[in-house]
């Protein structure tokens, strides 16, 4: 699935092609993603984009009346295209541009979703209730630790945890514990103030290093302009179970947390 990394690697790919341009038309080949395209979106027209912002996995492009919500869901992506290059099977919707581009949404699974609201997306209720930006200063040391009083879920799931954090998915989480030499299986309500500085650091650290490598591309995720993300490259743990740790040299293990798959090394993560 994409994580903040990659939806931030998109937003920068395709804002420089909306922002400032119109949206002549919209074509949808496949209504039925997570929900419904709603009908707004398949009749704008004519309709100026003012800009092209990210709050946590979300996309938001705003209209003069409203702004369009996407989320990529787990295999969708986004690309800006010559408007005469042929659509493929999973090729569900069309953004054709002024500039003669055209915008467009390609999800095998459909898990993805195209949402219209005319209000301020913030209190969507998609949105509405999620914790604050990791790349921010409102995610503090001081913040993290009081979040984590009196939880009892082991420190990584918690992390994943969009009302604590939003953003940090399954990849990012074991690459940032790793980094902060803070074992998966600890319970949140253990983490000292001193450790609650050093992940919020390595949060802020990944994300930042994934997002100039273009984000992570495990299986199926391309940026605008078609490239995978070469922060593949840079993991530490995630996906190398049974490899030897590039610091200490001692088998990266892996466990099943929530129902995914946790990476970490036994010997550098207490």
């Amino acid at each position: 699935m994409p994580e903040l990394p990659e939806v931030e690697t998109t937003r920068r790919g395709i804002a420089p092609h909306l922002a400032g341009h119109k949206i002549l038309s919209v074509s949808v080949r496949q209504a039925q993603l997570r929900w419904p395209v709603p009908t707004a979106i398949r009749r704008l027209k004519n309709q100026p984009v003012v800009s092209v912002s990210r709050r946590a996995k979300y996309l938001l492009i705003a209209l003069p009346k409203g702004h369009i919500i996407i989320h990529l869901g787990m295999s969708g992506t986004i690309r800006v295209l010559p408007k005469k290059l042929p659509a493929a099977k999973h090729d569900h919707v069309d953004v054709l541009l002024s500039s003669g581009k055209v915008l467009r949404y390609t999800d095998p699974r459909r898990f993805g979703c195209w949402l219209w609201t005319t209000d301020n997306p913030i209190h969507h209720r998609l949105l509405a209730g999620l914790g604050p930006e990791p790349l921010t200063a409102g995610f503090s040391a001081a913040y993290l630790c009081r979040q984590s009083r009196g939880k009892r879920t082991p420190v990584k799931p918690w992390l994943m945890d969009n009302k604590v954090v939003v953003g940090v998915g399954n990849i990012y989480a074991s690459e940032s514990l790793f980094r902060a030499g803070i074992s998966p299986k600890r319970r949140a309500r253990s983490l000292t103030l001193d450790e609650c500085q050093k992940l919020t650091v390595s949060v802020k650290k990944v994300l930042r290093q994934s997002i100039n490598h273009g984000g992570t591309t495990i299986s199926d995720f391309l940026s605008a302009e078609g490239r995978p993300g070469h922060f593949v490259q840079k993991l530490q743990v995630y996906d190398r179970a049974g490899e030897p740790c590039r610091v200490c040299g001692a088998p990266v293990k892996k466990l099943t947390q929530a129902q995914r798959s946790t990476f970490y090394c036994p010997r550098c993560q207490h």
